[in-house]
């Protein structure tokens, strides 16, 4: 349905720098050429009024599309509430398909194999992501009767639906993602927990192994269990449950891959039984579904539901209350608006009517409220606050009943079996990530801790942007503790916990994500996932000297704290490479006596490529520098030096062709800087108040110079195990199940 023409008196959206980038590149409507038909203002419009119109199939409705249409633009223009990416993209448009989350059924037959990848690329091209999985699939070697051949096994396949995502974007605007889930008792389980050892393997998928309650038993009490293959029934072998705990444990360690699902506890809170059980999620592992289920999610801003007060403020549970209620409307129209690619999806999705409510900004809220988040009240406050929010969803669900009826299915639901409705939807909450949301309204992502309270950002021709957290910036303001060189020395990655001169109640109300003890992430998540009819997409947070029985804790706690899975994220874990031997052995590349050798993906070098020759004084006779730039950053360098003989020349070339594979790699200019910075040499000179020690160090001058305008990189080692963003150049930070870039709004699952 096309969006309704615009009133002339609609206000403007105020649009923070870096929604701008994001909503520009990413949502806006493009024209054949690539460029952008619609403002913002129009983009948010389109949506509004799209939605809204379907409020004119119900005549018992409340709302007439007009009043709607505007109180649809206003929740979203004023941050309140965003809808999922796909319906941004897509409401109003001709490509119509408004949902994120989507469940197919790998069947045990070619046929079915391939309907299955065929579906995902449907799905991955109207702009969904996919789950899958892999549990019904016989084991490798098993014989296939039809032609007595012998099956090659999950694993293949999984490779298969991998290759067949890389040639396809989601809507036009990125990469499919996708999980693959296989579990614990498939007799090829240990395969599959080690597929992505090697970097770059399954780039498209998480992984996860699906945990049951019986498994997990013989964890406890270091039992063997049984592998049965699904296509006969039959025991094939037997595994020492600790020690395949311990090696998911290892595999999380080493690389966050893969990931665990708890499948009872998933089935458990099924609405639906009467239809089947579940045996996959979306990508991030939040939207457990059905074969051929869909979800639509959104996301309230918790961090705009505060009221001062004399106490120091509360949350306003009137304007939530609201805010609840309209945009459960929302979803539920989405539902009706949304063109799904494929019979059985639309069919499935009609029948039960599932729907995601979340949230975004709640590490706003406690900062607002001067809540420490790894503090129990903070943990207290969320599940208040979540019951919140189900409690009105369901609320709003059972008016929707009314004006609309009940989903399909509800008479064989639980909630029709116990007298507990009718409601219009089976589900009606889920914590999905908001990595792109969060950056459009300006708040932190889903219930995690905040990053970094301080960055510095890329903006155009190589300027550099400082941003802080508001109300950090306040509450040092009304401290009088506020300077720029404090929030320079933060973007910088200072804690601010190690600053003592500090007021001891911001340090302590102020932590982000690596200031936290791993377990109240976990708490965070689980008193979330008490009051949410789905689950909760969440990163446990790892320092990078975090050890294996930590991650044994964690999955443990998760457990029995009743989460429906769990992540880890040990920092820099991405940057290790696992290489295996012939026999299967497994070996790391070793750097000294850690293990630990970091590694980027080398990017391939464009055919044309524009720079600038710098000439440098040396000790050692003229250095001309060239450097080539990709997006206003250093790509490539090549350092030659004349009349200097030929080792030193040689020297040159091979520093150039090093740096260059470093920044090809995605090592940040800082960090180059600061381990060329300072190496000394025989001939130093002085040029332009600087004494230039060595080749090395000419080159440190130069980038210093130029990219890092003014910025003062000490010499010395740093980390070089950040992943950045292949579109700006940025810092990728691992959250809720993705890389995601902070400053365009790239992300990368799988």
């Amino acid at each position: 349905m096309a969006a309704k023409p615009m009133p002339e008196n609609l206000p403007e959206p105020i649009i923070n720098p870096n929604a701008d980038v994001v909503l520009t590149r990413r949502y806006l409507n493009k024209d054949e050429a690539g460029n952008p038909n619609e403002t913002i203002k129009e983009l948010f419009w389109r949506v509004a009024s799209t939605i809204a119109a379907e409020e004119a199939k119900y005549e018992t409705s409340e709302y007439d599309t007009e009043t709607l249409s505007r109180d649809f633009y206003d929740l979203m223009t004023g941050y309140w509430f965003l809808p999922n990416s796909p319906t941004l993209m897509n409401a109003g448009t001709r490509l119509g398909q408004l949902a994120a989350c989507f469940v197919l059924p790998v069947e045990d037959s070619i046929e079915g194999i391939f309907d299955a990848v065929k579906h995902a690329a449907m799905i991955h091209k109207s702009g969904g992501g996919t789950g899958f999985s892999f549990s019904r699939l016989r084991p490798a070697d098993a014989v296939v009767g039809s032609t007595g051949g012998v099956a090659s096994g999950p694993l293949s396949f999984l490779r298969i639906f991998n290759c067949a995502t890389e040639q396809i974007k989601q809507g036009g605007t990125r990469r499919g993602a996708n999980m693959g889930i296989l579990r614990v008792d498939h007799p090829d389980i240990m395969e599959f927990i080690k597929a992505k050892e090697r970097d770059g393997e399954l780039n498209n998928f998480n992984l996860s192994v699906a945990l049951t309650e019986k498994f997990m038993q013989a964890v406890e009490n270091n039992e063997e269990y049984n592998l049965v293959a699904p296509n006969t029934g039959t025991v094939t072998g037997t595994l020492n449950a600790r020690e395949v705990f311990s090696i998911l444990v290892r595999k999380a360690w080493e690389s966050g891959d893969p990931g665990i699902v708890f499948l009872d506890r998933i089935n458990r809170d099924n609405p639906t039984p009467e239809q089947g059980e579940m045996e996959s999620t979306n990508p991030c592992g939040e939207q457990p579904l059905l074969p051929y289920e869909a979800c639509n999610l959104g996301s309230i801003n918790l961090g705009l539901c505060y009221k001062p007060d004399d106490n120091g403020g509360t949350v306003d549970y009137d304007r939530l209350k609201e805010v609840v209620h309209l945009s459960t409307r929302f979803l539920d129209n989405v539902i009706d608006a949304s063109q799904y690619p494929l019979e059985q999806i639309t069919e499935h999705v009609h029948k039960n009517r599932k729907i995601g409510l979340g949230v975004m900004g709640w590490a706003d809220l406690l900062y607002r409220l001067g809540i420490p988040y790894d503090s129990q009240k903070a943990a207290d406050l969320g599940e208040t606050v979540m019951k919140f929010i189900r409690d009105e969803a369901r609320s709003a669900s059972k008016q929707l009943a009314k004006e609309r009826g009940p989903f399909t299915a509800y008479e064989d639901s639980v909630f029709g079996k116990a007298n507990l409705g009718p409601y219009r939807n089976a589900t009606t909450t889920t914590i999905a990530p908001t990595g792109t949301l969060s950056i459009i309204a300006g708040c932190s992502s889903g219930v995690e801790p905040l990053f970094a309270l301080s960055f510095v950002r890329n903006v155009m021709d190589g300027d550099r942007l400082m941003e802080s957290n508001p109300y950090f910036a306040d509450a040092l303001k009304e401290a009088g503790a506020y300077s720029e060189k404090l929030m320079e020395e933060v973007a910088k990655g200072a804690s601010i916990q190690t600053m003592e001169h500090l007021p001891e109640d911001i340090r302590r109300v102020f932590v982000t994500a690596m200031d936290i003890a791993p377990m109240w992430h976990l708490k965070m998540q689980a008193a979330f996932q008490k009051y949410t009819d789905n689950a909760v997409s969440k990163t446990v947070n790892l320092p990078n000297e975090a050890t294996q029985e930590e991650i044994w804790d964690i999955y443990w706690k998760a457990y029995e704290y009743g989460c429906k899975g769990v992540t880890v994220y040990r920092d820099g874990c991405k940057q290790l490479q696992v290489l295996c031997t012939g026999d299967g052995e497994e070996k790391k590349e070793s750097e000294g006596q850690n293990g630990n050798a970091p590694r980027g993906i080398v990017k391939d070098r464009p055919d044309v490529i524009y720079g600038f020759t710098q000439k440098v004084e040396t000790g050692l006779g003229d250095l001309y520098l060239t450097v080539n730039e990709v997006n206003n950053r250093p790509f490539e360098v090549f350092a030659t030096i004349g009349k200097s003989g030929r080792s030193i020349t040689a020297k040159a070339e091979a520093i150039g062709r090093l740096v260059s594979l470093a920044l090809r790699s995605g090592v940040d200019v800082r960090d180059i800087v600061a381990q060329l910075k300072g190496i000394g040499g025989d001939n130093p000179k002085f040029i332009k108040k600087k004494m230039v020690q060595s080749i090395p160090d000419a080159i440190a001058w130069v980038f210093e110079n130029r990219y890092l305008k003014g910025e003062t990189v000490g010499s010395g080692v740093t980390s070089l195990s950040r992943e950045v963003c292949p579109d700006c150049g940025e810092v990728l930070i691992f959250e809720e199940g993705c890389h995601i870039c902070k400053s365009c709004g790239f992300s990368k699952c799988g």
